[in-house]
């Protein structure tokens, strides 16, 4: 496959500092190197720069941050997405969350221009499906799946989207830490919802399978956005909003080498990876085996590490 590497140092839209260090962890922990081993092309677009910030924004929720920047960031990392992704697949390195907003919105416009309808799954603690009114937080990393997904009060402050990806064709998978105002609009939606509860009762693989079913179905494209908070914090403590119970090693791993046999995948964001949080680069080097899983890694194929 050939991949496109795209950093994006995002880090406006969370609560902390240390989230634009994450695209330089990510190399240093060995990404490029892992894809080549792989078999893929790999071409290293450098880092996506949004253009300053020129106008203030006003709006009636007091609580928001950084918005004139998120919307800028939102801008350029849209264009890169739809431009990266014209022949090959994007790997988004993040930066928080906020950098969705860009990379599934310009993924999303690729799609509808090819005639095929663009599926998102979404691997996270947390939903990020609060609206600018909703969010209390203030903290925009909490907002870009609802703007993706063309949720209402957007309009006036972010770009328009040029195709809303449909919430029926969204899976979030691993939630466990969810508003009462995200838990509403989800529902309202149709987005699939597999909260952690869901995970133990059933097990990742059939309810990560069912969806799948149904991209292949639909001869989807497919965008997998990966939050470090996905993972349970004893395996991965370099994220800003840890909560505990996540996915565990194995759970992750089953859940890549799942994408990789359905061979859907055609675009990745890693987000909310905070090395300033990290322990020796523990979770930089489980986000880089994630994605080797991901891109075709066997078990077999693993390199032994000591951790």
């Amino acid at each position: 496959m050939r991949c496109r590497i795209l950093g994006a140092g995002v880090q406006d839209g969370a609560g902390r500092m240390g989230c634009d260090m994450g695209p330089s962890a990510l190399r240093a922990a060995g990404l490029i190197s892992a894809l080549h081993e792989l078999g893929h092309t790999v071409s290293d677009m450098g880092a996506v720069t949004p253009a300053a910030a020129m106008r203030p924004m006003a709006h009636g929720n007091m609580a928001l941050k950084a918005l004139p920047e998120i919307v800028a960031w939102t801008e350029a990392i849209a264009e890169a997405a739809y431009t990266a992704s014209a022949d090959a697949m994007p790997i988004f390195l993040g930066g928080d969350h906020s950098l969705s907003a860009g990379s599934v919105s310009g993924i999303a416009r690729r799609a509808a221009e090819t005639g095929r309808p663009l599926f998102v799954l979404w691997l996270d603690a947390h939903p990020d499906f609060h609206t600018l009114e909703t969010t209390a937080s203030g903290n925009l990393h909490g907002v870009p799946l609802a703007y993706a997904a063309g949720q209402q009060g957007f309009e006036g402050y972010f770009p328009k989207l040029a195709a809303p990806v449909d919430p029926g064709r969204i899976c979030t998978l691993g939630l466990r830490s969810v508003d009462p105002a995200e838990r509403e609009a989800l529902m309202r939606a149709g987005v699939t919802i597999h909260d952690m509860r869901a995970i133990d009762e059933h097990g990742i693989a059939p309810l990560l399978r069912a969806f799948l079913e149904r991209v292949a179905a639909e001869n989807g494209m497919l965008h997998v956005s990966l939050d470090v908070d996905f993972l349970d914090p004893s395996i991965a403590p370099a994220v800003g909003t840890t909560v505990p119970g996540g996915a565990t090693f194995r759970e992750a791993h089953l859940a890549m080498e799942m994408l990789h046999d359905a061979g859907l995948v055609t675009s990745l964001d890693l987000v909310e990876l905070n090395p300033f949080l990290d322990e020796r680069g523990r979770t930089a080097i489980l986000l880089v085996d994630l994605t080797a899983s991901l891109m075709g890694r066997r078990i077999m194929d693993r390199p032994t590490r000591s951790h």
